[in-house]
C-alpha cells in the first residue's frame, strides 16, 4: 500500500510538471476578479476601478505561477457579470475596456472591451476580445493588475460589484 502511494505521489509531481498539463491547466482556469463601480458615478463620466486578478493555477506553483511551462498565451474569453447586487444592470454602463498590467501597472494592454452596451443589457455581457497580443511575459508575473476603464451611462444608487472572467489559451513550451 505504502509503494502504491509513493507511486502515485511521484507520478503526479511528474505530470504537474510538465509543459502539456500546464497548458492545460492555464487554458482551463479563468483569470478572474472583482471591480466596484461606486454609486458616486456620475452619468457621462469616464472611471477607472483596479483589482489584481487571480487563478486557481496559481496554486501549483511554489512561485505563484508556471509561467515558464507554456508559450502562446493569449487571450479567447471575457465576460463581465454583476455580482452585487445581482440584478445590477450592466447597461448603466456605456462603454467597457479591460487592461492586464504588471502588478505596478506596467505593461499595461488592453485584452477586451465593449463600445456598444446595451441600455438593456442586464447583468452578463460578453466583451470583445483583444487577442493581437500575447500575454507569454505577463503570465510569468506573480500578480496580474486588471484595470477597467468605463464610461458611465446612468448612475445607481448603490455601489456595484461586477466579476470580470478572463480566459486563456496557452500552448505547451519547447524544451
Amino acid at each position: 500500500m505504502k509503494r502504491f502511494f509513493l507511486a502515485l505521489t511521484i507520478l503526479c509531481t511528474v505530470i504537474s510538471s510538465c509543459a502539456m498539463f500546464q497548458s492545460m491547466v492555464k487554458s482551463s482556469f479563468p483569470y478572474t476578479t472583482t471591480l466596484v463601480v461606486p454609486a458616486a458615478s456620475q452619468a457621462g463620466n469616464s472611471y477607472s476601478a483596479i483589482s489584481m486578478a487571480t487563478s486557481f493555477d496559481q496554486n501549483f506553483s511554489k512561485s505563484g505561477n508556471n509561467g515558464d511551462r507554456i508559450t502562446l498565451v493569449r487571450i479567447v474569453s471575457a465576460k463581465l457579470t454583476s455580482t452585487e447586487p445581482s440584478d445590477y444592470n450592466i447597461g448603466n454602463l456605456q462603454s467597457v475596456r479591460i487592461f492586464l498590467s504588471k502588478e505596478d501597472g506596467t505593461d499595461e494592454i488592453v485584452v477586451a472591451e465593449r463600445n456598444d452596451i446595451g441600455a438593456n443589457a442586464g447583468n452578463n455581457v460578453v466583451l470583445d476580445i483583444d487577442n493581437s497580443h500575447m500575454l507569454d511575459e505577463l503570465v510569468r508575473e506573480p500578480g496580474i493588475r486588471v484595470r477597467m476603464a468605463y464610461k458611465v451611462r446612468k448612475g445607481f444608487s448603490t455601489d456595484a460589484s461586477l466579476h470580470v472572467v478572463l480566459g486563456l489559451a496557452a500552448y505547451p513550451a519547447p524544451k
